[in-house]
């Protein structure tokens, strides 16, 4: 091919590299047969003059072709199409294979009910404005910050060592500017050796229970509360015990009477804005669990994946944070504070367990994504977390007291609530026999996709007349749209 034929569109806007461009395009142009196998490329200066750009770009382009094997150089000739080209067709294992798509179902045994739990992510209908169980914004996610760190990582001479194998703890500066964190905003006093990050509060549950239970070990846990916990201590072998929870939190009477009947080896607890009914664990009743544990010793989980939203008054202390035994796991994550895909969370406890966690991480695992949590590890040590905190409480507190008066204008005859001091939702008890799955019906028809009061009660059959409103990714004015459909889905449920 002549060079004044040898025309490849170059788009310097493109998120791909230029020299990738060109790469393709001469790929592109094998393939279509304008470039036979033998043929001679155009030398990298006349090409660069050919289309405008640094001879150094060609080159580029020319090694990435080299690299795939669609070119070979000969010394003192120039480069040349590669006669043998790669095989890019894929061949059948046999020539008796029939072809066809993947198979739907294994040929060898799966038992179907093995994982029996947990219901997989179901996307809401997407024109749908959605209710949600309570999670942040992600349009309020510092994500340029974020960004910002993954660019400056990608210019340090060392970026090489956050793309190889790591610790299994996670990255060593994420975790002292953890341990620094968690000490300021929480008066825990830790150090990097009593953290671990897992990706998001889930893994740390998982990696607790598969390490503490055995088969028939007991678990304490609130009913309502978090069945994903239930579901993964469940998997480990445990049995459930669970107790009630009211305005106060987890009823500490029917653990101890519990804790006297049988052996007990952890007690799962929601210490801020219980999941799903919002509530605070008191004072007395943290202090009481804690001799409770040192007494019968049983292992604490405190699972405080929304600490850091407070609106009313300055947050109560984490039982950790007191923890004078060695009883707590105490485990959280910034999934609430970023986004709920951004899956860093941590596990906080004595070193002995940490290590054993680290152990079956890298059994399941290996490790964390390390650029990730520099990055994250940067934004802690700058103070942009502490500052977008700070946006957010203020952001979130405003969308609460919107939200609660809406829902006290709207709808007063028909529910009860409590206005919650901090997180992301509104526990909501449907008054005068209405029924939580026919207001979400009647509520997705109208374009509001809504809680069926499914998933708070470890029984899953058990009727639920309350639902979980979270208004903190709605703005004001979605929040007014979006109370109003649920107005009307109430109100024709009642004339149903």
């Amino acid at each position: 091919m002549h060079l004044a034929e040898f025309l490849i569109p170059i788009d310097k806007t493109a998120q791909t590299p230029v020299y990738l461009q060109i790469a393709n395009g001469i790929i592109g142009q094998i393939r279509q047969g304008k470039l036979k196998p033998g043929s001679a490329l155009p030398g990298s200066r006349a090409l660069a003059q050919k289309l405008a750009i640094h001879r150094q770009t060609v080159v580029a382009a020319y090694d990435e072709l080299y690299a795939q094997s669609w070119v070979e150089v000969y010394p003192r000739r120039g480069l040349f199409v590669a006669k043998n080209l790669p095989d890019i067709k894929p061949r059948q294992l046999s020539e008796h294979a029939e072809p066809g798509g993947y198979n739907a179902k294994t040929y060898f045994d799966v038992d179907d009910n093995r994982i029996p739990f947990p219901q997989l992510f179901k996307p809401a209908h997407h024109a749908n404005l959605v209710i949600n169980d309570g999670f942040p914004d992600t349009r309020l996610a510092p994500i340029d910050l974020m960004v910002r760190e993954y660019r400056r990582f990608g210019n340090y001479h060392f970026t090489q060592q956050y793309l190889m194998y790591g610790p299994e703890y996670g990255s060593e500066n994420l975790r002292t500017e953890l341990a620094r964190f968690l000490g300021e905003t929480r008066g825990l006093q830790v150090n990097p050796e009593h953290i671990m990050i897992t990706k998001g509060v889930q893994m740390a549950l998982y990696l607790t229970a598969q390490i503490l239970l055995s088969k028939n070990d007991t678990v304490i846990a609130a009913d309502p509360g978090y069945p994903e916990a239930n579901h993964t201590f469940e998997q480990a072998g445990a049995q459930m015990a669970l107790v009630p929870v009211d305005e106060c939190g987890i009823d500490l009477e029917a653990v101890e009477a519990i804790c006297k009947k049988k052996k007990v080896k952890l007690v799962y607890v929601i210490p801020h804005h219980h999941r799903p009914t919002t509530v605070t664990l008191s004072s007395e009743r943290r202090m009481q669990l804690l001799e409770l544990a040192h007494k019968y010793r049983f292992a604490i989980v405190e699972d405080d994946y929304d600490y850091d939203f407070h609106y009313s008054s300055g947050p109560i202390l984490p039982l950790a944070s007191a923890d004078y035994y060695g009883s707590i796991i105490y485990i959280g994550s910034f999934c609430k504070t970023i986004a709920p895909g951004i899956r860093i969370g941590f596990m906080v406890a004595p070193p002995n367990l940490i290590t054993q966690a680290a152990r079956l991480r890298r059994l399941i695992d290996r490790q964390g994504e390390l650029l990730l949590e520099e990055a994250m590890a940067n934004l802690l040590k700058n103070g942009d977390i502490g500052r977008h905190l700070k946006k957010a409480n203020k952001t979130y507190h405003e969308r609460r007291d919107v939200f609660c008066n809406l829902l006290k204008e709207q709808l007063h005859e028909h529910i009860s609530f409590k206005i919650p001091d901090g997180g992301f939702a509104v526990w909501v008890n449907y008054l005068n026999g209405i029924k939580a799955r026919e207001v979400a019906e009647k509520a997705a028809v109208m374009g509001l996709s809504v809680s069926n009061g499914n998933g708070y009660y470890h029984d899953a059959a058990f009727p639920s007349s309350s639902v979980r409103l979270g208004f903190a990714s709605l703005t004001p004015k979605e929040l007014e749209t979006a109370t109003g459909i649920l107005t009307s889905a109430v109100k024709k449920s009642l004339n149903s």
